[in-house]
């Protein structure tokens, strides 16, 4: 593209974002240009507005404009309960998907050493502030199933055995309405890792 380098700017600035290549950012680029302006500034406007006001809560450590999010500040959620999860997208999904009403601690990430990725990253020594000034009850660990995901998981749980707080894993397995000969083998083990009374 040789046209003007104000475009080249836009469409290097939409490859910013996930799953977007050089082709997608272009058609991005020109529709807003050609057809929608009026929404490109909005969208312009929204992203400089997000980008300045949006941090992370001082509890839980999710995206929130305020000092503390709306979930921590809800007196009425169960406090003996905590559930860490490695971003704030996972916490969308748990308040979507489920009737859990504890809170939250978001990691903002996952254990990896070889991304310079350690424990001060992750914010464990907040979380590990939490374990010895709260009386939880139980710690619930929904990282992800992936090697980084997994020994995530134990770091914590090695943590939390010092302060005498339950953990628990997430159940991983079979999708509901799967077949189990499209199941990888891996899933499959931890579906029957985690099988439960019937």
């Amino acid at each position: 593209m040789s046209e003007s380098s104000l475009l080249n700017e836009l469409v290097s600035a939409l490859k910013c974002l996930p799953s977007v290549g050089a082709r997608t950012a272009q058609r991005m680029a020109f529709h807003l240009l050609e057809h929608d302006r009026e929404k490109g500034l909005k969208l312009a406007e929204a992203m400089r507005d997000a980008l300045e006001n949006i941090g992370q809560c001082q509890q839980c450590r999710t995206l929130t404009e305020h000092e503390v999010c709306r979930i921590c500040a809800d007196k009425g959620r169960n406090p003996d309960t905590l559930c860490v999860v490695e971003s704030p997208t996972d916490v969308m999904a748990v308040e979507q998907s489920t009737a859990y009403r504890g809170y939250y601690f978001v990691l903002m990430g996952k254990l990896s050493p070889l991304d310079g990725v350690g424990p001060e990253e992750l914010g464990l020594d907040l979380l590990e502030i939490q374990l010895e000034n709260e009386n939880l009850k139980e710690l619930i660990l929904a990282t992800n199933p992936t090697v980084e995901g997994e020994v995530t998981a134990h770091y914590i749980s090695e943590l939390a055995k010092k302060y005498n707080v339950k953990t628990t894993r997430i159940a991983h397995g079979v999708p509901v309405g799967g077949e189990l000969d499209y199941v990888d083998s891996s899933t499959l083990s931890h579906a029957f890792d985690g099988r439960r009374n019937y």
